[in-house]
């Protein structure tokens, strides 16, 4: 059964990114379908994957990384207009049995995400 998991590391603390909302949205065409709300716990992660079981299909998605709240929670000043706000990482799930990681590495002002297992 295929999932898609998700972990975030703030690189500007070095720590695990506690406490950070993610919107999973299903992508079709310009239609975006918001699936899912979660937030990562104490380790940077979220308790369950975030598509699983009847619920993963193949198709496009976006997830969207709520940074700018994140960092405002953690006193950084981001000035009146944060350089980053959202992280908007869209993807493919082709694979219907396969494990899908997509790890964050973020800081105010850079990110990084790749493939992960």
């Amino acid at each position: 059964m295929g999932k898609l998991t998700t972990h975030v590391l703030d690189t500007m603390h070095g720590v695990p990114g506690a406490n950070i909302r993610i919107e999973l949205f299903r992508v079709e065409g310009e239609e975006l379908t918001r699936i899912k709300t979660v937030t990562t716990n104490f380790d940077g992660r979220t308790d369950q994957p975030v598509l699983e079981g009847e619920a993963f299909t193949t198709g496009k998605y976006q997830l969207v990384f709520h940074v700018a709240d994140y960092y405002q929670h953690k006193d950084v000043d981001l000035g009146e207009i944060p350089f980053l706000d959202d992280v908007v990482i869209r993807f493919g799930l082709g694979e219907e049995g396969a494990h899908y990681h997509v790890p964050l590495l973020v800081s105010p002002y850079s990110f990084s995400t790749y493939r992960g297992s």
